[in-house]
């Protein structure tokens, strides 16, 4: 068994050391091939430089492409290169590699093709801000409300997916929100989704591209995207 650790990153140097250590411990730990694998999303900082000397595989993009360009090269590359499933590692140190071992469990086990790692099953770890956790209940009930899938934390990156999964986002893949909008799109295609409850982190390092201020945007944004998602992937 073969996984690739996705791990976009712009401007990450803070902390991308320390998320590509923790997963190459957890792989020797757990006798599992974990390997890292870090899209340098054209970061302004020494991420580029960082990652070109620790242990993994460095993907550099010419431009920035956002979340969901990062994300769908990693995932893409994971295709590729014959891995058998791929999970999303975020770069600024929030996901801890230890959960790997338990997501990929959890998938094989009840043969899904997607798993998310929840922060709100057992509410254990660090929950967020009230702001953002009112945000996340909203597209809970939204998620709901256009595939029927009760997901408790659809803003969560931390997520892993098989090959299955792997070739259809190697054709699309949500641009701006892609973790609530991705789940309208495996739910259209017929894809088995599930959660399993994992602890997360405080961001490490780097700075969070959401605050108060623009949380209220932020979810007018991704109601839209979600609906033109769900629109889309109907056609087809």
């Amino acid at each position: 068994m073969k996984i690739a650790a996705v791990i976009p990153a712009y401007n990450e140097e803070n902390s991308i050391a320390g998320v590509v250590a923790e997963i190459n411990a957890i792989s020797k730990k757990c006798g599992i091939e974990i390997i890292a694998v870090v899209v340098n999303d054209c970061s302004k900082d020494r991420t580029a430089e960082i990652i070109d000397v620790v242990d993994c595989v460095a993907l550099h993009l010419p431009v920035n492409l956002g979340i969901g360009g990062a994300v769908q090269t990693g995932f893409k590359y994971a295709f590729d290169n014959d891995f058998d499933f791929a999970v999303q590692v975020d770069g600024d140190g929030q996901h801890p590699a230890e959960f790997i071992p338990l997501l990929s469990d959890h998938l094989k086990k009840n043969s899904l093709d997607v798993v998310i790692g929840s922060r709100y099953l057992d509410k254990k770890g660090f929950q967020s801000s009230m702001i953002r956790r009112t945000g996340i209940k909203y597209f809970k009930w939204l998620n709901k409300l256009f595939t029927g899938i009760e997901i408790h934390d659809s803003t969560s990156g931390f997520r892993m997916m098989n090959r299955r999964a792997l070739e259809i986002v190697y054709e699309y893949y949500p641009d701006e929100y892609p973790e609530p909008e991705a789940i309208i799109l495996f739910s259209k295609r017929g894809l088995k989704i599930g959660e399993v409850a994992v602890e997360m982190r405080e961001r490490q390092g780097g700075v969070s591209s959401i605050n108060s201020f623009s949380a209220v945007y932020y979810m007018f944004k991704v109601s839209l995207a979600i609906f033109f998602t769900f629109m889309r992937t109907s056609k087809n």
